[in-house]
């Protein structure tokens, strides 16, 4: 199956019912021990969004993570997908390529956008994120270097691997132990939300039997 196909395929299956919750909950963290993480929030979630955003390189699928910087918040050095809250008047999809303009340096005008994967409320932070899944031809990123520690290249070959989802106990917040299926990228432990949202385009991968 060529790119151009794999891209069609995507964009007429997200128009389909989606796995969601199916797909979320196998890599959702649980808590190890007697300390559990709990979150009160008195307001509701805010809108967000991130961008899957899928390129070839050398017959190889893959789009970009972020490690971003250390900061005093709940996802301080974690591996995410270019993404962020909504400004005033955005919809998902402006929101997530205003960000990835942002943090990655994409060029918007040369984005195609396939379509949406479910949205995932992100209990920690309070926030209702919308994935949008698009491609680009051969883009040229670029580090916001307030945000971004690092940019990370995802093969979507391997993420689609029956063997790519792992497991391990990791320290959340310096503070609770969690098992977490995890996936491996680049040496770089991504789970939670990612991992979760990433899941999901993992199983309508699969299905394409690309």
């Amino acid at each position: 199956m060529s790119f151009d196909e794999l891209k069609q395929k995507i964009a007429e299956r997200l128009l389909k019912e989606l796995p969601g919750p199916l797909a979320h909950e196998p890599m959702r963290a649980v808590p190890v021990g007697r300390v559990i993480p709990k979150f009160e929030h008195k307001l509701p979630p805010r809108p967000g969004s991130v961008l899957i955003l899928l390129y070839e390189d050398d017959g190889i699928v893959k789009f970009p993570l972020i490690k971003r910087t250390e900061y005093i918040g709940a996802h301080s050095g974690q591996i995410s997908l270019p993404g962020g809250k909504a400004e005033t008047g955005e919809d998902v999809i402006q929101t997530a390529l205003r960000e990835g303009n942002e943090e990655v340096g994409i060029d918007i005008a040369q984005v195609k956008v396939l379509g949406r994967l479910s949205n995932f409320f992100v209990i920690p932070s309070n926030f209702i994120v919308t994935p949008i899944v698009a491609t680009m031809e051969r883009p040229a990123f670029k580090a916001d270097p307030h945000e971004v520690a690092r940019i990370l290249s995802c093969n979507l070959f391997d993420l689609i691997k029956e063997e790519a989802v792992l497991q391990k106990e990791i320290m959340a917040a310096g503070q609770y132990r969690m098992m977490a299926p995890y996936f491996d990228i680049e040496g770089e432990i991504v789970w939670g939300a990612t991992a979760m949202m990433l899941n999901e385009l993992r199983l309508v991968v699969r299905e394409l039997e690309y």
